[in-house]
């Protein structure tokens, strides 16, 4: 039976009971038939009563199909209520790259657990400083210091703020279809009317040019400057993910960096998608030699286990954090004990096990067989890209590949596909994946693509 209650008249033992019954769920190790029906019955009214509908219409394969509540998860899969497995092959956009809970990254979070879990906020917490370290050791060239915060959007607004506060200057060039968050200063960076328009006008200061144009770039910044205007920095993502997994020229990030050095702008690279090994280098900006001025790190950061991100610098532009290190900020959780022994154990596994070379290997395994299955059906599949395990299918009409994310999730298989849109379908499964899984993923793509060609599904 459904719990109503009137929220005029909401009593202390109501909230009682429900955290008790709620607690009951979380701590038992086997659910009961009828526990696992009222928990996927329970999790639709609560999106639609105290969460919002609206996400429940608009999930990425999922749609309208409300049966499918998650609740546990192991390497590159996850399982509903009902102990039905899902192959991951969104990989929560780019977080999995360890897989589901990897037992190295839990067993450190669990050591720290057991001894503190968050910081006073006022004595020194060695954690804190410990990853920062490690951050310096493993990043390209001489990006030194970190400052540890939640998220990746919010990583971005401190690479921002630092920018503006290291230079004295105001502008920053952004690009087409970038996506570097949804607070008000990374929303601002970011390229895509559809998640900008509601909330103009934004932040002002950034002008934004074509991805992959270096020429773009320089001339948006010397019109700046002949009208009067400073320049502050150039916003970049290696690899554009929510764009559609758009690869620049070979020649564009080095011109990036000849163009920020000419004219003493800094060249922010936000890594928060593909770093940390996704594309097959540690780095996306290793794959073209480049040292940026500042990076920000998320998703994969936390070893999959632990929400955490980074934004890290050179040491030269971190005069004005000298001065006052409050400036930029002053997260409550940023840094926390717990999502540092996470990253840094996932940090350890990444180096370790190797992960760059493992997403690159079965990355150029996957991108040769779906390019052989785009020449098979080239009128529906129109183009394969990507690099290392950040891969983006594009169809001919948007319909397609929504249809084929459907096909594939009624195949037990979860890849990222859109309701607003799925012309370009992101892979971005753990670097863990197993070969046999793979082929499994990528026989159900074919023959999915192959029915989306058939006369009944036209």
């Amino acid at each position: 039976m459904k719990r109503v209650i009137d929220l005029q008249r909401k009593t202390k033992e109501e909230a009682l009971d429900l955290a008790k019954e709620i607690l009951g769920f979380i701590e038992s190790d086997t659910l009961t038939e009828d526990q696992k029906k009222k928990i996927v019955s329970d999790s639709v009214d609560n999106f639609s009563e105290y969460v919002t509908k609206a996400i429940l219409m608009h999930r990425k394969s999922v749609s309208t199909d409300f049966s499918v509540v998650e609740w546990e998860d192991e390497g590159a899969v996850f399982r509903d209520t009902m102990g039905d497995e899902y192959i991951d092959c969104l990989g929560g956009y780019g977080v999995y790259l360890l897989g589901h809970r990897h037992p190295k990254v839990v067993q450190a979070v669990e050591a720290q657990l057991k001894r503190y879990a968050l910081h006073s906020q006022e004595m020194v917490d060695p954690l804190r400083g410990y990853l920062s370290k490690l951050v310096a050791y493993i990043t390209p060239g001489d990006l030194q210091h970190s400052y540890l915060v939640n998220c990746g959007t919010e990583a971005n607004e401190m690479a921002i703020k630092l920018a503006r506060l290291a230079t004295g200057k105001k502008y920053f060039i952004t690009m087409e279809n970038g996506f570097h968050g949804k607070t008000l200063g990374s929303l601002s960076a970011s390229g895509k009317a559809k998640f900008r328009e509601p909330y103009l006008p934004l932040v002002p200061g950034f002008q934004h040019v074509p991805y992959g144009d270096a020429d773009a770039v320089e001339q948006a910044i010397r019109m700046l400057i002949a009208s009067g205007e400073t320049v502050a920095g150039v916003i970049i993502e290696p690899i554009q993910g929510e764009g559609g997994v758009n690869i620049p020229p070979d020649d564009y990030l080095p011109r990036l960096r000849q163009i920020c050095d000419q004219y003493e702008c800094l060249l922010i690279a936000d890594e928060v998608q593909t770093g940390m090994g996704r594309t097959g280098t540690l780095f996306g900006v290793d794959h073209w030699n480049v040292v940026p001025d500042i990076m920000t790190l998320g998703k994969a950061f936390g070893g999959g286990v632990m929400p955490i991100a980074a934004m890290v610098a050179k040491r030269k532009w971190w005069g004005k954090m000298e001065e006052n290190p409050f400036l930029l900020g002053s997260s409550t959780f940023g840094g926390n004990p717990l999502c540092c022994a996470g990253a840094i154990a996932g940090i350890h596994t990444i180096l370790d096990e190797n992960i760059p070379q493992m997403a690159k290997e079965k990355g150029d395994y996957m991108l040769k067989k779906l390019k052989e299955i785009q020449s098979r059906h080239a009128d529906i599949l129109v183009d394969v890209r990507g690099m290392g395990l950040l891969i983006g299918m594009e169809f001919a009409e948007n319909h397609l590949g929504y249809t084929l994310a459907k096909q594939l999730f009624g195949q037990k298989i979860l890849v990222g596909g859109t309701i607003n849109n799925a012309t370009v379908i992101r892979l971005e499964p753990p670097a863990i994946i197993s070969y046999e899984q793979i082929d499994y993923v990528l026989n159900c793509i074919e023959l999915g693509i192959a029915q989306l060609g058939s006369p009944v599904s036209k």
